[in-house]
């Protein structure tokens, strides 16, 4: 939930991600096995390879070729032989495919903690109380712009203060003046997933595009691996590529898009699904 805009460039691509991501690319260049990608993807559980010749209507040794080559790539497992075998969708092919065609772009860093240029003007602290008011006034603004939030107006401020978790509120201040916000919301209730909490980022209007942003989400980045939050996820508007190449710099990679998944002002919006673990070096245990 935040308006910037990028200032650094990805780094190079190392070649060995290159060759596979090439590789995956040039096994979907046939579109027989895009097809046959999304038929299997769009069908719930494992799907018989006779079944899935007739949904795409093709002959049953052309479906069976190009799935060997799909299953040789990764997007796909086989299990069973002739009549019995069934296929369906690689659970890792369903991310790593995202996050390759985000690196390709260079829109995504190679997993950093966050940004180091920081805003030398800019200062972060928790949030306190007394930040309620003008932090409720910065969140109508980003619900203005109509890209920022699904929200169609600011949640009243008691509803703010109760949302948030304790210890994972955060504002920035520039000469004095509080221009932005982050957040951490628990997901669920479940103990199972008491380290996972979705994040929130807004910039006052005037503050936008001077790295306020970048500066809320480091402290929310770093502060959480610290408390020990193993997930941090958002949700955000494929239209807001402000907020999505944040983000993705701050090691936030993309597990999917969520097509048609909110109503705001009457109108369908997909959201772009994207998460960060914390680091296997800093977990605990």
């Amino acid at each position: 939930m935040t308006v910037t805009r990028p200032q650094r460039a990805a780094p190079a691509l190392p070649q060995s991600e290159a060759e596979t991501y090439a590789a995956w690319f040039a096994c979907l260049a046939e579109p027989v096995r895009v097809r046959l990608l999304h038929a299997i993807a769009a069908t719930p559980g494992p799907v018989g390879v006779g079944r899935l010749a007739e949904m795409a209507d093709m002959r049953r040794p052309t479906v069976s070729r190009h799935l060997r080559t799909l299953a040789d790539a990764g997007f796909v497992t086989l299990t069973g032989v002739g009549a019995s075998a069934r296929v369906a969708v690689d659970p890792a092919c369903r991310t790593g495919l995202p996050h390759a065609a985000d690196a390709a772009m260079g829109m995504l860093d190679a997993r950093p903690c966050c940004p180091a240029d920081l805003p030398a003007d800019t200062a972060t602290r928790a949030m306190a109380d007394a930040d309620l008011a003008e932090v409720h006034r910065i969140y109508a603004e980003g619900v203005a712009t109509g890209d920022a939030t699904v929200e169609t107006e600011a949640p009243a401020v008691e509803d703010l203060r109760a949302r948030w978790l304790p210890g994972h509120r955060w504002v920035a201040e520039t000469d004095g003046a509080v221009v932005g916000w982050a957040a951490a919301s628990p997901i669920s209730a479940r103990e199972a997933y008491a380290g996972v909490a979705e994040t929130s980022v807004c910039v006052a209007e005037g503050a936008r595009g001077r790295g306020v942003g970048k500066a809320l989400l480091y402290r929310q980045v770093t502060e959480a691996d610290a408390a020990g939050l193993w997930t941090l996820q958002a949700s955000v508007f494929p239209e807001n590529r402000a907020s999505l190449a944040l983000h993705r710099r701050a090691g936030f990679r993309t597990v999917g898009v969520r097509e048609r998944i909110a109503r705001h002002h009457g109108a369908w919006r997909d959201t772009v699904l994207l998460e960060r673990r914390r680091p296997e070096g800093d977990r605990a245990g």
